[in-house]
Parts: C-alpha cells; structure tokens; sequence
C-alpha cells in the first residue's frame, strides 16, 4: 500500500479507459452565500490533461489504501491551495461502472476563499454559482452527473428526538438518562464519521445531526459532528423548532402527534428503529 499505486490506467467492463487502478475520487466544495445562493468550487483542467481546459472537480486516483473521501481530499490539496480546514464533507455520488468507479465527495465550504492552481494539473479555479454552471465548458464525465449533483449541494440534517430514541431500546436508560443519551449521542458521531448508506439522495451520507434533549439528559456536551440542543421543558416544540430551521431535514421519532407537526413543516420522519439499526 504505498502511495500511488493507482496511478495508471485501466479498462473497465464497458471497454473505457479511466485513470485509476482502485477508482477515483473528487471533490465538490460548496458555500452557501448571505442570499442562500450555492456556489461550488472547480477546477479548470490544466491544457495538457485529458479534457484540458474544461471545468470539473478537483480529483484522480484513489491509491490501494484511501477511502474516497481521504482520496477526494488528497487530490485537492495536491491540486489546489484551498485551504481543507474550511470543508467539511457531507456526501458522496458514486457513478459505477461495475470494476471501476468515480465517487463525487460533496463537502461544506465555510467561506470562498481565493483558489488558485496547486500543481501543473490545474489551470484555474473559482467559486460559480449554481445556477450558471452549465454556462462553464464542462469536462464531459462531470456534465453527465451535473443534473444529478447540482440537487444535492445541501447537506442534510438529522434531527434525533433523543428521549423517544432512548426508550425504543431497554438499555437501562431509566437509571441514567444522561449516560443514555451521551451514548446516543457518541453512536450519531460514528454514524455521521463513518457514513450512513443510501440516504438523502446520496449514495453515502455525512448529515448534520441534531440530538435535542429534554429533562434529566440535560447537560450533555455537542460533539464534532453532533450538535445537542437543550430543550428548556419538553422537546416536542424544540424539535418542531429545528425541523423548520433545516428544510426537508429528516426527524427521527416514533411519536405520532410530532410526527404531523414535524411533516406540516416540511420534514421528513424516520421512526427509531431506522436509527437504531446503523448505530
């Protein structure tokens, strides 16, 4: 496993040739401005790469041992000086072509900073609005996702109604619902580390999570990739609350009165044990 071992090109099943032994991977920063309008991060591809001077995501070849985030990441900061402390990913499209693959990695950008070529792969590089994407001569393999990519540019936001999860398993949560809950909270964050499958449009999900907690469970900390919300008395209406902060946000709970709340304002609703079985 050394780096670079993926560096060359194969034939997949469909007879294309594609750079990347162990696949590919790229990445497709996006910042939400004060208006709400995206806008995502490309690199115009130096003239003498395949597809030279079109626009795509910063990317290439996974090596034997990188995920596709670690790959997608790597590739970006060999190819540009974006700074990778502002990301944080949230996503990835996958497109298959059964023994070979590219991942798109959708990742949260906190600012739009100046960006400019890391390495001789790269020719430029700048923030586009969404909406004028298509104006942009496209590397071909990025156009054919683009219609699929340019829906999912928002990360998604799991909201987890902590008390109805924690008494859907019995746990002994009713000895100590603080510990319950910050075990709870310590299962979201692998979840949300680690990806959850199939979800919100993304063939892999890195969603916000919300943990809102009520009564005795009060007082557990927010963790990196778990935010935990304090209800002041119950937690119903803080979880309306936050659903209707995160539009098309997905509430987990099993209480059906919350639910029609939760669903009037436009969330979506899981019940516990969708959660329960990826913890």
């Amino acid at each position: 496993m050394a780096r670079g071992d993926g560096d060359r090109v194969v034939q997949c099943a469909r007879g294309h040739l594609h750079w990347g032994v162990h696949g590919a991977a790229g990445l497709l920063p996006v910042h939400h401005d004060a208006d709400g309008v995206a806008h995502v991060l490309l690199q115009q591809r130096a003239r003498w790469t395949p597809g030279g001077g079109t626009w795509g995501t910063f990317g290439g070849a996974r090596d034997s041992h990188e995920s596709p985030v670690t790959a997608a990441l790597r590739e970006t900061a060999e190819e540009s000086t974006l700074d990778l402390r502002l990301v944080r990913p949230f996503g990835q499209v996958v497109v298959d072509h059964g023994d070979w693959s590219y991942t798109t990695v959708l990742a949260t950008a906190s600012a739009m900073p100046e960006v400019g070529p890391g390495n001789s792969e790269t020719l430029a590089a700048a923030w586009v609005p969404v909406p004028l994407v298509r104006r942009r001569k496209l590397f071909p393999a990025f156009a054919s996702s683009w219609s699929e990519l340019m829906e999912l540019v928002t990360a998604p936001v799991l909201v987890v109604d902590c008390a109805n999860v924690m008494g859907s398993r019995p746990d002994g949560w009713w000895r100590d619902r603080a510990g319950a809950a910050t075990r709870l909270r310590d299962g979201l964050a692998a979840l949300v580390a680690g990806g959850v499958p199939d979800f919100a449009g993304f063939d892999t999900a890195h969603p916000v999570a919300v943990l809102v907690v009520e009564g005795q469970a009060r007082g557990v900390s927010s963790v990196d990739g778990v935010t935990v919300v304090d209800s002041p008395g119950e937690g119903d209406d803080t979880i309306v609350d936050q659903a209707a902060a995160h539009p098309g946000c997905y509430v987990v709970t099993a209480d059906r009165a919350l639910r029609a709340r939760c669903e009037d304002v436009g969330a979506h609703v899981l019940g516990p044990r969708w959660l329960l079985d990826r913890l």
